[in-house]
């Protein structure tokens, strides 16, 4: 008799004690198929999400029927050998792919960075939380593995049209990352896992002869002419000495204003873009676990649990942003006089705190109705309501703050609940500091915080802190480039990439970029042969 044929994919629904039990799924599956255990064959976990949906936890498995074990990451890099061909500026997540990439296909590359490796970087990120001393070069936002390997890990996203997710998540898992983040549906590696992967995949790289130069600032352009065109022909380091390549990838993150600048002196065009900007909202962890998991919220299968909200408040968007379950805020600061947090968490995300962006979206047009025009004139928005954070601070990065359900009230907050912020809080006027730059944040983000306690009853409380100003959501700039070729339109040989040119909004995606812009490299220096 024909054995029974078998569909190459299940989706379970399973109690809480049964989503991590081998043998329960196994028996579940065979339950479901009508089969005996012992015909069913191999199978995985290829997807694990939690449903906290109506009050009933669950979680959702995918499975796979028939698996094969494979070997992880895909294409492993090749050797590479002479000069380096392709300069890439920033070791982030775009252009630390970038390189992976390149060396996949054998195209020898320096990366630099003006940041420092993760470990003398970590020195300087007790410098801003400890004494409020920002190094322009070496904070949160540069350094090795860019804003994200000291701000959470997180590797959700909604980017699968853009390219391979699968092969970003299994080389960071490759390279030390918990296995986890190839099953789970929003996978996370944590601030102190981070740093390792990093490290090992840039030690992977420099170990086929990628190059990597770290303290290395680019400050300019080398260019010469090219018919009637341009092409670049290498970058300009702040010690004055210059390298020169075929290529230059521009992975600088969405911090890195100083680059923005020199691509207009280069006659590189820019456009101005919509982003977000607002406070960070931090809540006792355990009040968030209560209101998502109601009376199950003390079960040991459940993790810290996290949230997403949105709505419309006159037209634009207000939104939870890089939500933190077990979490801290730190301070993003890349300039002194100015204050930024943003949010973490470590991989056990076991912080008695609960914290996300709280933010709203704006348009170019917002801006330019009040006077900051041109290219740059989200950049000068953000530096406007930076620099109020500071002064409302009082210095040394303290952050303004005020209880949440006092703001909604429009009242001053006589003090303000404990914190994960190190440098500390000062009760203070967060509506003048929103509304610093004339935008009108305030209002948008009171109502807004009316509105998600109607479907999250009890965040709106007292016990809530707004903390801020959580302003580097994403970068206020865009570099074009050709949709085709990716390189920018005024200089050939120039490839904007990553979440700096606007072309991504986090690890994964800008990863994805960094991969994408390797193969147009690739190709192009193929013809140039």
């Amino acid at each position: 008799m024909a054995s029974k044929a078998l569909p190459g994919e299940l989706t379970l629904e399973l109690a809480l004690d049964d989503a991590e039990d081998d043998a329960a799924i196994r028996r579940r599956v065979a339950e479901t198929l009508r089969v005996a255990e012992s015909e069913l064959p191999p199978i995985v976990v290829r997807k694990r999400s939690l449903d906290a949906r109506r009050g009933r936890l669950r979680f959702h498995l995918l499975i796979e029927i028939g698996a094969r074990d494979e070997a992880l990451g895909g294409a492993p890099p090749r050797e590479v050998t002479g000069e380096p061909r392709v300069v890439v500026v920033g070791e982030g997540p775009a252009g630390l792919f970038c390189a992976y990439e390149l060396a996949r296909r054998g195209i020898a590359c320096i990366v630099v960075d003006r940041g420092k490796l993760v470990q003398p970087r970590r020195h300087d990120l007790k410098g801003l939380n400890r004494y409020g001393k920002v190094d322009p070069d070496s904070n949160y936002c540069f350094g090795e593995g860019g804003a994200g390997t000291y701000s959470d890990g997180k590797l959700y996203t909604r980017a699968h049209k853009r390219g391979p997710v699968r092969d970003v998540l299994e080389l960071l898992a490759l390279h030390g990352a918990p296995p986890a983040v190839l099953v789970e549906a929003r996978p996370h590696i944590g601030s102190n896992r981070l740093p390792k992967v990093v490290t090992a995949l840039r030690e992977r790289l420099a170990g086929v002869g990628q190059v990597f130069r770290f303290g290395a600032r680019v400050t300019g352009l080398v260019m010469r002419p090219h018919g009637d065109a341009r092409r670049v022909a290498g970058v300009r380091l702040a010690d004055g000495s210059e390298i020169g390549a075929d290529a230059v990838v521009l992975a600088t993150g969405h911090s890195a204003r100083d680059v923005f600048e020199l691509l207009l002196e280069a006659g590189v065009r820019l456009e101005p873009k919509p982003f977000a900007l607002g406070v960070r909202i931090e809540h006792p962890q355990p009040l968030i676990n209560r209101i998502q998991y109601g009376r199950s919220e003390l079960h040991p299968k459940l993790p810290n649990a996290s949230y997403r909200l949105a709505c419309q408040v006159d037209g634009r968007g207000v939104f939870s942003f890089c939500m933190c379950p077990g979490g801290w805020i730190v301070p993003a600061a890349t300039e002194p006089g100015a204050l930024v947090v943003n949010g973490m968490s470590l991989s056990r995300r076991d912080s008695p705190f609960a914290n996300a962006g709280l933010v709203v979206a704006i348009e170019p047009h917002d801006w330019e109705a009040l006077g900051f025009r041109g290219p740059l004139g989200g950049i000068h928005v953000q530096s406007r309501i930076e620099r109020a954070a500071f002064e409302a601070g009082g210095g040394e990065l303290r952050a303004p703050a005020v209880r949440a359900l006092d703001f909604v009230e429009g009242r001053a907050s006589a003090d303000v609940p404990e914190t994960s912020y190190i440098p500390g809080t000062v009760a203070a006027d967060i509506r003048a500091v929103l509304d610093a730059a004339g935008l009108e944040l305030a209002t948008r983000v009171r109502r807004a915080l009316v509105e998600f306690n109607q479907s999250m009853r009890g965040y709106l409380t007292n016990d809530a802190a707004l903390v801020g100003v959580e302003s580097r959501t994403s970068s206020p700039v865009r570099v074009p480039r050709d949709p085709e070729t990716l390189e920018s339109p005024d200089l050939l040989g120039l490839y904007p990439a990553g979440e700096g040119a606007g072309y991504a909004g986090g690890i994964v995606s800008a990863a994805l970029d960094g991969m994408r812009v390797a193969e147009r490299v690739a190709a192009r220096l193929e013809q140039a042969r």
